[in-house]
Formats: C-alpha cells, structure tokens, sequence
C-alpha cells in the first residue's frame, strides 16, 4: 500500500511516516518549508493552498491512501482551504482518506462530546477546523475524520508549553480540560483508519480529562522539577476566547481500534 502523508514535516504527519515505514507501508511525505528527512519516505514539497499543485501531486503519486494532517494556526487557507484541497485530489484517484480534526471545533460544555456531536466553533480556529471537517465530508462522505485533543510526546508543544510555564515563562488554566494523547498511539490509530472502511467523525484522544495546570504539575512530576515556579488561573478570569472544557468521548475509538489510547497519567508516570 502506498500512503501520502501531506503535511508529513509535522510533529503528528512525521510520526505518522514513521510507523507507516516500520509498518512496510510505501511512504511518500510532503512539507512545505524547510526539509523532510524521514528515512523511508519520499519527500515531496507542497503548498497546500495551491490547489492545482494538490491535485498534480496527488495524481503523480496516486496512493492507496492520503492522511491529511496540515494546518496553520490563524491561517484560514491552510487549514480549512488546504483540508479541501486534499479532499478533492484524493477522491479524484479513489484514494482512501484519513483527515485529522480537533477538539478545538466545539465550544466547550460540562459534559463529554460524543463522536457525532456537531462543530461549535467560538473562535477562528475552531471555525476553520469545522470547515475543514465539512469540506472533507462533503466531497467525500466515505473519510474517516478524526477528532483529536492535545498530542503529546518528545518535541510537542503542549509540553513545552507546560516546560514554559514551570520555568515561570507562561501561565496554564485551572479550568481549561482537555483529553491528552501520546503521538505514537494517535499516528497508529491514524494508520488502522486507513486501513479500514470506518466513515465519519472519530473521537481519537486519551481517556484522562485533565487540565492544563494538572498536565503541567504532572510534566513535573515526571522531570523531577519542582512546581514553586508554576503560575496558575483561570481562562474564565482572563476572558480566554478559545473553548475551555472539552474532554472528547473516545470510547467508540477504544472498542474499534487495536491501538490502545493510553492515558496522561500512565504516559507521564514515573
């Protein structure tokens, strides 16, 4: 099977390259700056906003299948344009498409979101991740879309982050919740996808709903650093415009899937 992973220079689409090589998969990876040097894998630069560059590319590789994992936080034309871009090109040579979301399409709410629970965007990121989802859904109904929440693991930003803010550097929330997933658990479950038939929207994410302070102290924890330097409030008090408590029902994910979702806790334990 020949897969593309565009947007593969990521810290999700490389990982997704890697275990698509270990897993004997023929690999061809795009970036769009800089350099991709993935072993195994084919790198091809792309502008995802181009969409006739989407389409020739695509059609020059013609895979089995397409993991779309670009975006650009801010930058409506990479995430919600690009995502169409993808969508289009793939159906286009009947490839199998694999489109990854975000949590970041809902609003946030007391409770859990289900898998099917429709996009309630509150700020532009979240409105482009629903057009995205929307576009890709529309022009091929037989995707796999998949909802994810904070991706973890060496190299990630929600770590840094939380690194960050140890260091006295950034504040976290009390009160913004999310679902953390390790990358390796999320690219592998991105792969089964592909290899399956499974349509529609998926919760992808770790079954531990924690807050960013929580996920900070527990980085500490695991790194034997002290939490004296941590700066805690409150998304509420600070009018933060991104969605506070989303915490994404992964449950049908953990039925379906081989790949175990490991939670934050077991990923950061000593």
């Amino acid at each position: 099977m020949r897969v593309l992973v565009v947007g593969g220079s990521g810290f999700l689409g490389r990982t997704v390259c890697r275990r698509a090589v270990d897993a004997g998969l023929s690999v061809v990876g795009s970036f769009h700056s800089g350099s991709m040097d993935v072993p195994g894998v084919a790198a091809r630069r792309l502008d995802v906003t181009d969409r006739a560059a989407v389409r020739a590319l695509v059609a020059e590789v013609r895979p089995d299948a397409v993991v779309g994992t670009p975006y650009r936080y801010g930058d409506w034309a990479v995430t919600a344009d690009g995502a169409a871009h993808v969508a289009v090109a793939a159906a286009e040579v009947g490839a199998r498409l694999v489109h990854v979301s975000s949590d970041a399409l809902h609003a946030g709410r007391p409770t859990p979101y289900a898998d099917d629970d429709p996009p309630t965007p509150v700020h532009a990121y979240g409105a482009a991740k629903a057009a995205a989802e929307t576009a890709v859904r529309a022009i091929d109904p037989g995707a796999a879309v998949v909802r994810t929440s904070l991706i973890l693991g060496e190299g990630s930003k929600q770590i840094q982050l939380c690194r960050d803010a140890l260091a006295g550097r950034a504040v976290l929330f009390t009160d913004e919740l999310r679902c953390p997933i390790d990358v390796t658990d999320l690219a592998d479950a991105v792969l089964e996808l592909v290899a399956s038939s499974y349509a529609g929207p998926l919760n992808v994410a770790g079954p531990d709903a924690v807050s960013r302070a929580d996920l900070g102290r527990l980085v500490a924890e695991r790194s034997g650093v002290s939490t004296a330097g941590l700066t805690t409030t409150t998304g509420a008090s600070t009018g933060l415009t991104r969605p506070l408590d989303v915490r994404l029902d992964s449950s049908r994910a953990a039925g379906l899937l081989r790949t175990r979702l490991r939670g934050v806790r077991e990923l950061l334990a000593h």
